[in-house]
């Protein structure tokens, strides 16, 4: 039986210069995405970044993925909220996106964590039962 994983995608050790560097592009593409978004109408100011940010905690780790999210808040207010371009102080209704965004992205990195070590777990053989162990078991 074939043992489920993400084959063909490569994953990269956590705290790495890799996986920062893997954060950084990862946020670029969205900011595009984003940007083509926005061009396109949408208000939704955060709605490329969240599903990258899982991905990258995925494959790169959850450093990597607190870096990237920390990385988008500036971003986003910077270029993707009126006025484009400058900052400026914080409207209520921005500052309530940029809360939940944290709230979302914590716990999409948090997801991918466990996705990333069920993943491990997983490429090893997986968790062994009580009786594969081969540790004494108390039979009362």
């Amino acid at each position: 039986m074939r043992r489920a994983g993400l084959y063909g995608v490569p994953r990269v050790r956590p705290w790495s210069w890799q996986a920062f560097l893997l954060g950084f592009i990862v946020v670029a593409a969205s900011a595009a995405l984003q940007g083509v978004c926005v061009a396109l109408g949408a208000k939704l100011y955060f709605a490329a970044f969240l599903p990258s940010l899982f991905v990258l905690a995925v494959v790169a780790g959850a450093p990597a993925g607190v870096f990237a999210a920390l990385l988008t808040i500036p971003l986003v207010w910077w270029a993707f909220m009126p006025p484009f371009f400058e900052f400026m102080p914080l409207s209520s209704a921005n500052a309530d996106s940029i809360n939940l965004f944290c709230l979302v992205a914590v716990l999409l990195i948090g997801l991918g964590d466990l996705c990333r070590a069920s993943l491990t777990i997983i490429s090893r053989g997986g968790l062994k039962s009580a009786g594969e162990s081969g540790a004494a078991t108390n039979s009362q």
